[in-house]
């Protein structure tokens, strides 16, 4: 059997791989935009679209749309992609599910995405305050529907059952990487404890989705390994995106992905039995997410253009 491609130790500071032009973004302008920064701010809410650089967060946040962060901005994992600060939190405000539910409420969605850092530390993996959160919303806002984000937890079931008890419309774990590359890409976590995660979640009847970063040194052979692996849990959504470097402190891009290549996974994922597929270079795990709720959209919309 031929082996597979050892990712090369590169010192992210001597990275010299240029940004094509199809990675380019707007900046985040317009009245939409200063009214959901305003709400964040009141509010003292967390979000991943700022912790996280997400590139699409002025095109987002101008449809009055963004990705809450709970359980404070400090993450116990270390992971080398994400540049959302590691180190110990702070204690758990448990006066924040009620702070989210009511910034969602003002902001009128009709979706709204939460995630959260991880918190290792806690004896519930911070669970409780997940619940919490998601029925505060349902109570204030019954017509908004939900995607929750969320950590392995452990792979703890006690605490995965609590998610699934809450009932959100889509449940999200996202395996970042192939199986090989996860050890370096996402430090304390584990590709088969993720697979089972998602596994437990759609057994209890959950609507699953997962995202990977592509261009950390990964061949298309394990992206369609994982992509398999994926669909024999039953998960139904799956996002592909370009991985681009926080800071010279994380990981270096080994190569920027072209956007056709994005539009071939797609199909293969599509071909795979996936229900729903967003791939492109600026796709981000919560990226045109309402849509990730609806079963049989995006299948039905790939069918329809395979036929045109």
């Amino acid at each position: 059997m031929q082996e597979l491609p050892v990712v090369p130790k590169i010192d992210p500071t001597t990275s010299k791989i240029q940004k094509p032009n199809w990675l380019r973004v707007k900046l985040p302008i317009g009245e939409s935009y200063k009214h959901v920064r305003g709400l964040v701010d009141t509010h003292k809410l967390h979000t991943i679209c700022e912790s996280g650089n997400c590139p699409n967060m002025g095109e987002c946040w101008g449809e009055g749309t963004a990705t809450f962060m709970i359980l404070g901005n400090v993450c116990t994992r270390s992971c080398g992609f994400c540049a959302v600060a590691t180190g110990r939190p702070a204690p758990v405000d448990f006066d924040e599910p009620q702070r989210v539910a009511e910034a969602i409420h003002l902001m009128k969605v009709k979706h709204a995405v939460i995630t959260s850092v991880d918190r290792d530390e806690l004896k519930d993996g911070g669970s409780g305050i997940w619940y919490s959160t998601i029925r505060a919303v349902k109570a204030l806002t019954p017509t908004t529907t939900l995607e929750t984000l969320i950590p392995d937890f452990k792979g703890i079931p006690d605490q995965i059952q609590r998610l699934i008890d809450a009932a959100p419309e889509v449940v999200s774990h996202n395996m970042e990487t192939v199986e090989r590359l996860t050890r370096q890409v996402r430090v304390q976590a584990k590709y088969q404890r993720s697979l089972g995660v998602l596994e437990t979640l759609k057994k209890g009847g959950m609507r699953t989705k997962t995202g990977m970063m592509l261009g950390l040194g990964e061949t298309k052979e394990e992206v369609v390994q994982s992509m398999k692996d994926l669909v024999n849990v039953g998960c139904d959504v799956l996002t592909l995106g370009q991985y681009l470097q926080p800071t010279k402190k994380h990981l270096a891009v080994q190569r920027f992905v072209h956007p056709d290549e994005f539009a071939e996974l797609r199909e293969i994922g599509y071909e795979i039995g996936f229900d729903y597929v967003e791939s492109g270079p600026l796709v981000r795990s919560s990226y045109h997410s309402e849509k990730h709720v609806i079963k049989g959209w995006g299948k039905n919309k790939w069918l329809s253009e395979k036929n045109a």
